[in-house]
């Protein structure tokens, strides 16, 4: 899966497009401690997250649950680029979605 294809699948909002969206995404990543997030997080991963502040942008970001960037994390987030997007459902269920769309399981759901 590409990072386009989360931009186009309808599924999210887009709160910023990020500079690369031909970067394949490897697997989805939840995680709301960033000690662990930042030892653990795989390279080319959709991490998926409540925490909406400036310690949170990597390459893909997933807000979960109605969360939402800062003001500074969204400017940040500009600045440098990173995909940020943002949906209503728990953390489990975005990246249980992004999980299927990379097995081809998902479609339109």
């Amino acid at each position: 899966m590409k990072v386009k294809d989360l931009l186009d699948s309808g599924k999210f909002q887009v709160i910023h497009a990020g500079d690369d969206p031909e970067r394949e995404i490897t697997t989805p990543f939840c995680c709301d401690l960033l000690s662990v997030a930042m030892g653990k997080a795989p390279a080319g991963c959709a991490w998926v997250t409540v925490m909406g502040n400036m310690n949170t942008l990597a390459a893909c970001i997933i807000l979960a649950e109605g969360a939402a960037l800062d003001e500074t994390a969204r400017k940040k987030a500009e600045q440098q680029d990173i995909m940020v997007l943002a949906t209503e459902e728990p953390v489990f269920e975005a990246a249980l979605w992004v999980w299927r769309h990379m097995q081809g399981e998902g479609h339109g759901a």
